[in-house]
């Protein structure tokens, strides 16, 4: 088994990390101690910098932690984040600042203690800020021989063309539907098949979606999501208000609940308050934004379930723990209402991916455009 048997498919992204270490195994034979920096001399060696790209939860981090092991020569320490000459960098707060990049600088400029190479892991590149790239820059260009820097990005559109360009690009994509589903049978094979495909299905190609979808508390956050989407052509009585209010309800109890968790990774580490409390925010923050999105991407799949079984095509429903409900709510009397609702639901997504919105009157508003879309077909709930 390889460091990156645990990363589920990805072949591309993976042949390229085993090619650069393929380019170092002649110029960084396993060697302990100094002695080892013979490759600082010459030789061809791995790239100096890697970009690692593509949707979170698809395996960049764990790949990027395999690639360090590996460079380390295979080191148990890596996985741990113990070795020496290992430093990782994550954000705190909801960027990466100039101070954190000035304090890896002064550590990239210390000689390998152990092996022959010192491995920077770079989480979460795609926060950082523009004194912090401009920073980062001047390393990337001319770093020392020993040093291997490795940015992990969700995307790419926020880093600068130059960083982007003295980085050797690793793209990752989103897993099939197959990859998931592998997954969530592992760790819940008490799920019916329906359960378990829906599961892979909404999760969207992304691990750390499935992951959360499993979790008893999430699982009742997405029946409560999709009796408001039915709500919306269903009900009478629909309040877009309230109905605004229930998502925004979920977004907030998911940020409780990773403030909580990121305050109990804090015990033992030595962090001012000040950086503890960026920590915790920035993590409240983070899960907030996603089940937002998230719930998003449910509502606009949902709408397009809708569409399939009116279509009658039941085997691609994405909701297949909910087949019963979906045909009879799939009439061809809200066909044409829910393919403008799907449409609808992915241009807030859009809007909430690309600009800082008020949340509260954006989906007050979608629910409002939602009910239009469906009038005249509104009956009570089969």
């Amino acid at each position: 088994m390889t460091s990156f048997d645990s990363v589920p498919e990805q072949a591309e992204a993976k042949r390229l990390l085993a090619a650069a270490l393929a380019q170092g195994a002649d110029s960084a034979a396993p060697q302990q101690g100094r002695a080892g920096l013979a490759r600082a001399s010459g030789g061809s060696g791995p790239a100096h910098a890697y970009l690692l790209h593509g949707s979170a939860g698809v395996g960049k981090r764990r790949a990027a932690l395999a690639f360090a092991s590996e460079l380390l020569h295979g080191d148990p320490r890596v996985e741990r984040r113990t070795h020496p000459d290992l430093y990782v960098l994550e954000p705190l707060g909801d960027q990466i600042r100039i101070d954190a990049v000035r304090e890896l600088r002064r550590d990239l400029h210390l000689r390998p203690f152990e092996s022959d190479r010192r491995v920077y892991l770079v989480f979460g590149a795609h926060l950082l800020n523009e004194e912090a790239a401009d920073a980062l820059l001047k390393d990337l260009e001319e770093p020392p021989a020993y040093a291997v820097i490795v940015l992990v990005a969700d995307e790419l559109g926020s880093l600068p063309e130059t960083i982007r360009s003295r980085c050797q690009h690793v793209p990752f994509r989103r897993l099939s539907e197959r990859a998931v589903l592998q997954e969530v049978r592992v760790r819940a094979p008490d799920l019916s098949d329906e359960e378990a495909t829906s599961i892979a299905r909404v999760a969207g190609g992304r691990l750390d979606r499935a992951e959360r979808l499993l979790d008893p508390t999430a699982a009742r956050r997405r029946a409560e999501l999709l009796e408001t989407a039915r709500a919306v052509y269903a009900d009478p009585d629909f309040d877009p208000s309230a109905a605004a209010e229930r998502l925004l309800k979920a977004a907030r109890a998911r940020a409780a609940e990773a403030k909580e968790r990121e305050e109990a990774a804090l015990e033992g580490l030595e962090l001012t308050a000040r950086e503890a409390e960026q920590r915790v925010r920035r993590a409240g923050r983070g899960a907030e934004r996603e089940e937002l999105l998230a719930a998003l991407e449910e509502l606009a799949a949902w709408y397009r379930d809708v569409v399939v079984a009116a279509a009658g095509a039941e085997r691609a429903l994405v909701h297949a723990d909910r087949r019963q409900e979906l045909m009879e709510d799939g009439t061809l009397e809200r066909l044409e209402g829910a393919e403008l609702a799907a449409e609808l639901v992915l241009e807030t997504w859009r809007s909430f991916e690309e600009f800082q919105l008020s949340h509260g009157l954006a989906l007050e508003a979608l629910f409002v455009e939602l009910r239009r879309a469906f009038a005249g077909v509104t009956a009570a709930a089969p």
